[in-house]
């Protein structure tokens, strides 16, 4: 019998899955077949291949926001992963949902980001516009099916259905029939392979994740801007949530700095909007009622989502984060550098393949005068640098020899 206790108004879920919940024992498997773990659920084992990956460690030295070399306190594409991850893992187990699973989709989301976060990924996608466009949701695709190459019998991670389903569709199903978007090339051809049911919704461990990460890159970008001084503390004080925060904890500590003050209101507001996925999720599920993880997917929303008066504060949020800091010209400086490294990494390359590593130019050797193909090699190779390596590359290519 499933064990439960009540807490904050809110069913804690023990020992047992809910009906709706992905069970490891029903997975539908690999692409390349492979004996069980004597010690670990499929799911679990996913996971721990992805914290294993060279992709993954990279994320140590790529941008969330600020270029690493502003500052040692800033989120990290790594940092922000796993804390994308710990608030995930919370949400799952209050509902009752596979935390394994869960834990590996969040860990994953990001493994596909260059160096330079969304900056690098805009300039890729001005340089690869005639050759397939870039995108990282893609770009993690590859990384996790074709370009890890770590394992004797397969190219990539070889994970399971279910975490390559929830990596591919956590932003929702994949209907390009429907909004004019392009499928992915490398998801459409694995799906021809592996089907992963584009037209559905992913299961619930997936949406968790997805609303997890913006729970993250919400709070941590604002205690992270205001370090920077991109805003100050009264401009935060106008914020929904963060703003009686604020005040409620300085009424609290009168004599508090202001730094200590702000990572208090963050760490509220984490814990209001992470309230307020699980209630609103709850009411979903009580109204819907699936039987099944089959049932979620089968269904027409998404089960995770934040409540109408959420999504609002979401919104006010991002917006001020748009303006005050994503747009702040300390930022943009480092940016607009980072965009001209990145293109200029690209078209080098593209010129001069040659200057390539070796196990990069000998897969050029297989298909000569095929530009398509040596330009998603290029952005391949370009896309998996870190932050510094791409400077050094950079330097080292494009300074004045003296």
């Amino acid at each position: 019998m499933k064990e439960s206790s009540k807490k904050h108004g809110l069913e804690t879920v023990g020992s047992g899955l809910a009906a709706y919940a992905t069970k490891p024992q029903e997975t539908r498997g690999r692409l390349v077949p492979e004996p069980p773990s004597s010690t670990r659920t499929e799911f679990q084992r996913d996971r721990d291949r992805i914290i294993h990956s060279g992709a993954f460690r990279k994320l140590r030295n790529k941008t969330q926001v600020f270029v690493e070399n502003e500052g040692d306190y800033y989120r990290t594409r790594l940092t922000h992963s796993m804390e994308v991850a710990q608030i995930a893992r919370s949400i799952a187990r209050v509902l009752g949902i596979n935390e394994d699973l869960t834990e590996a989709i969040a860990l994953a989301h990001d493994l596909g980001h260059t160096c330079f976060g969304h900056t690098g990924e805009r300039a890729l996608a001005v340089e690869m516009e005639n050759y397939g466009g870039f995108c990282h949701n893609e770009q993690t695709f590859r990384v996790l099916t074709q370009l890890e190459h770590n394992y004797a019998k397969f190219d990539g991670l070889n994970l399971t259905w279910e975490t390559l389903e929830g990596v591919a569709k956590h932003n929702g199903p994949l209907m390009p029939a429907n909004d004019g978007e392009i499928l992915p090339k490398t998801i459409e051809d694995f799906n021809s392979s592996f089907d992963l049911e584009l037209d559905t919704y992913a299961g619930l461990e997936a949406q968790v994740a997805a609303a997890a990460d913006d729970i993250a890159y919400n709070t941590h970008d604002i205690d992270d801007g205001f370090r920077a001084g991109c805003f100050s503390f009264d401009d935060m004080k106008k914020l929904p949530l963060f703003g009686p925060a604020l005040e409620e904890t300085q009424r609290r500590y009168p004599d508090m700095k202001q730094d200590r003050i702000v990572h208090e209101a963050v760490r509220e507001v984490i814990g209001l909007m992470v309230l307020d996925i699980i209630r609103n999720t709850q009411r979903n599920l009580a109204a819907l009622d699936p039987k099944s993880v089959v049932e979620v997917r089968k269904a027409k929303v998404p089960f995770a989502t934040f409540s109408a008066g959420m999504k609002d504060y979401e919104k006010t949020i991002r917006a001020f984060l748009t303006a005050n800091m994503y747009r702040h010209p300390k930022v943009m400086q480092e940016l607009d550098k980072a965009e001209h490294i990145v293109r200029d990494l690209f078209k080098f390359f593209m010129e001069k393949p040659n200057e390539l590593p070796e196990d990069w130019s000998d897969r050029l050797k297989e298909r000569s005068g095929d530009n398509r193909f040596k330009a998603r090699l290029v952005a391949d190779y370009v896309a998996g640098m870190t932050d510094p390596f791409a400077a050094q590359e950079h330097q080292r290519l494009f300074s004045p020899k003296v």
